[in-house]
């Protein structure tokens, strides 16, 4: 019912059908993820209600259906449905997923939606200052994943789950489309980069089973993360690892777009991020706290 009154809400606003259309389908993307989280659907079953949520969404304008040319500066290039439809979907249902692939170690995805998420919500406000709504909803995501994170870290308390996943990476993947791939002749590429790690992730692990003669479907242990696991790494170095290649992704995206000043506060925010993930990451495996840890500090301070 809550949901229904905001989507009336919202309607009334400047850029409402697209407020409506993502608050709608996260809403439909989490509690999908919920009955799969309860009563472990069907892969595919599930895909074909992906599928579904995609379309209503689609219906309501959250779509891809104007490129920029990058061969010709300042062309727009409008598709005509029946190729923005299926390229919509694709891009949709695929980082739903892709997200949900990632998250298989303690602490990863939490991190790399926090990192995508803000890289997106500078790229939005930098590519188009009047349109904010887009950096708003994708900050609020970042500080939802950071509050989630502390307690997320190995070892975890709580747990993301599908309901946390497909809704985090359907919110990724429509915030790319209403903030980022409209506004600017690579703004087509810069999805790409700023979600380089889910995609090349989903990527590799669809080829590689197909390639076995197995159903992209099923899941296995061949992700970046088991792999860096099965290399030696603990959970959380795995973490820093790959959420490190996701700053070096989002770092690249920001400079493309943005002036030095962006750059440079998008470098100091998420350096300051990763600094707090990683002092909750320790005081969580020794089993303190953060005021204990300045306690420590303070003490020694005095002591010299």
């Amino acid at each position: 019912m809550l949901t229904f009154l905001l989507l009336v809400f919202l309607s009334y606003y400047p850029y409402g059908s697209l407020l409506s259309g993502i608050l709608l389908g996260g809403s439909l993307m989490f509690l999908l993820g919920l009955v799969d989280d309860v009563y472990n659907l069907n892969a595919k079953f599930k895909l074909f209600l992906q599928v579904a949520i995609v379309t209503v969404v689609y219906l309501l304008g959250v779509k891809i259906d104007t490129i920029f040319n990058p061969f010709q500066m300042g062309e727009v290039v409008h598709l005509a449905w029946w190729l923005s439809y299926p390229i919509t979907l694709l891009w949709i249902v695929g980082i739903c997923n892709a997200v949900n692939f990632i998250d298989g170690v303690d602490g990863l995805a939490g991190s790399v939606i926090t990192v995508n998420s803000i890289t997106l919500a500078i790229v939005a406000v930098s590519m188009t200052p009047s349109n904010s709504i887009s950096a708003l909803i994708a900050f609020i995501l970042s500080g939802s994943m950071l509050a989630f994170l502390a307690y997320n870290f190995n070892p975890a308390k709580i747990f993301m789950g599908d309901s946390g996943s497909l809704f985090s990476g359907f919110l990724l993947a429509s915030l790319s489309i209403t903030g980022v791939m409209k506004t600017a002749t690579l703004a087509i590429l810069l999805p790409f980069v700023v979600l380089a790690v889910p995609i090349i992730d989903i990527t590799f692990s669809t080829l590689r089973r197909i390639l076995k003669g197995h159903s992209p479907f099923v899941a296995d242990a061949e992700h970046i993360h088991h792999k860096l696991l099965k290399a030696g790494l603990s959970q959380n170095k795995t973490v820093v690892t790959i959420t490190f290649v996701a700053i070096v992704g989002g770092a690249i995206a920001t400079s493309l777009v943005g002036s030095i000043g962006h750059y440079l506060i998008y470098m100091l925010v998420l350096l300051l991020i990763m600094f707090g993930l990683s002092l909750i990451a320790i005081t969580r495996k020794k089993n303190i706290n953060p005021e204990q840890i300045l306690e420590e500090e303070q003490h020694k301070n005095e002591e010299q």
